[in-house]
């Protein structure tokens, strides 16, 4: 018996470790200290061995002090959504953030190449949402129902921790997605007949996105269909995502989609144009970095 009572004691106490051990969602003070570092673009420590739930809950956190400090919402942005993207963070799922006022400058901005801690530039895409049936989305067609305009989209997240290479899904999670700028082109109208919107879906995923520099060398692109085989199977992930959590897409929101590209660094001097080639209507998207 006594033997027993002993092995049991041993099993508690390593249990005891391997649980204090283990990263939990960040305490409100840490938190505090991630959107002190993201206001000051200055690197946060890494939030480390995080669970999926512990990423949620932070997210949440820090989602709270940044809308006291950046105000509305006005959407979302859906992260890892490309397999190349995951196999960078070891992760096999994306991951989703908030868009807050502020966020999207108009094409031909002109950017400071040090907008962040750790920041990074894109190749990516918007969608408009039109209505609340978004939510039940199921299929890509679902999504294009739904949605009223397709922006072209230069995102510039920022990655704001020490060490970058160190953030997993959760992680990525945990600092709302690196959600920071972006630059957005025209918006194409999504077509009133079905026949029009058939044939928008297939352009979505076969076209070509492109970045190239001032001299029209090629910086990184990549194809539609790189993002969960067609990028509006972004949103209908995202939607699942959300209702997990009882949240739900608004019309008027902006929803990101993700990343056609490698995520690229940038620099000063730099003048970075997205091109769209195969998708109808898309005007090229432009930046420069200062």
């Amino acid at each position: 018996m006594k033997t027993k009572q002993t092995l049991m004691a041993a099993l508690v106490a390593v249990a005891s470790v391997t649980t204090s051990a283990q990263a939990q969602c960040l305490t409100d003070a840490q938190a505090a200290d991630l959107v002190a570092n993201y206001v000051a673009k200055t690197p946060a420590a890494n939030p480390e061995n995080l669970s999926d739930a512990d990423g949620a809950c932070t997210r949440g956190k820090v989602n709270a002090l940044l809308a006291q400090r950046m105000g509305k919402a006005i959407g979302y942005k859906a992260g890892l959504t490309n397999p190349a993207v995951q196999k960078r963070f070891n992760t096999d799922k994306p991951v989703w953030g908030k868009l807050y006022e502020g966020m999207v400058l108009p094409s031909g901005a002109t950017v400071d190449a040090a907008f962040g801690a750790r920041p990074l530039y894109e190749a990516d895409m918007l969608v408009r949402v039109k209505s609340a049936a978004i939510n039940q989305a199921k299929t890509p067609m679902d999504v294009l129902d739904a949605v009223d305009q397709i922006i072209p989209f230069i995102e510039l997240p920022d990655l704001m921790v020490q060490a970058p290479p160190k953030l997993n899904g959760a992680g990525v999670t945990a600092i709302n997605v690196g959600a920071r700028l972006g630059v957005a082109g025209a918006p194409i109208a999504v077509p009133a007949y079905r026949g029009e919107r058939f044939a928008m879906l297939q352009a979505l995923a076969d076209m070509n996105v492109s970045l190239t520099d001032g001299a029209g060398a090629r910086l990184g692109g990549g194809k539609g269909s790189d993002i969960l085989d067609h990028p509006l199977n972004a949103v209908v992930w995202l939607a699942g995502a959300l209702a997990q959590e009882g949240l739900a897409m608004q019309p008027g929101d902006l929803i990101s989609l993700g990343s056609f590209s490698a995520l690229l660094p940038p620099k000063a001097g730099l003048s970075v144009t997205a091109t769209y080639d195969g998708l109808p209507g898309a005007a090229p998207v432009r930046l420069s970095f200062k």
